[in-house]
């Protein structure tokens, strides 16, 4: 799911126009903002200097805005937008139909079982501990 192509499909899925360089930068942006450039940066696994340019760009665009930092106000916190939050909305309805046609055929214990091990493997991930809790409702 993380190939540049996949980017692309989902782009054209969900009817919107934008370089497919800036589609995981919008999205990390609605997911972790408001974020500083070097949070962002480290998230995409980007350069500094590349993803100020790109988050740049969507500010010209009109997705982003940026704003002072709460706790630092020298530094400059990425956020979306009311017309980005409208393009990761359009997104976010893509990913579910393409999702909805990838599980159309699978039994619903695959799905649930899918599920239950990708909850086990965030959370042994990320460290949490929790990776063999029982399921839970998604």
């Amino acid at each position: 799911m993380n190939r540049p192509q996949r980017d692309e499909a989902m782009v054209r899925e969900a009817g919107i126009s934008l370089d497919r360089a800036l589609f995981p930068l919008l999205v990390g942006i609605e997911r972790s903002g408001p974020i500083g450039v070097v949070d962002l940066a480290d998230r995409v696994g980007r350069d500094y200097t590349t993803v100020s340019r790109q988050v740049a760009k969507l500010e010209s665009l009109g997705l982003v805005s940026r704003q002072a930092g709460d706790h630092d106000r020298r530094v400059r916190h990425a956020v979306l937008t009311p017309k980005g939050k409208v393009m990761t909305d359009a997104v976010d309805a893509a990913r579910e139909r393409m999702g909805r046609e990838i599980f159309a055929n699978w039994e619903k214990q695959d799905v649930a079982d899918l599920v239950r091990l990708m909850q086990k493997f965030a959370a042994d991930l990320d460290g949490d501990g929790d990776g063999d809790r029982p399921d839970q409702d998604t």
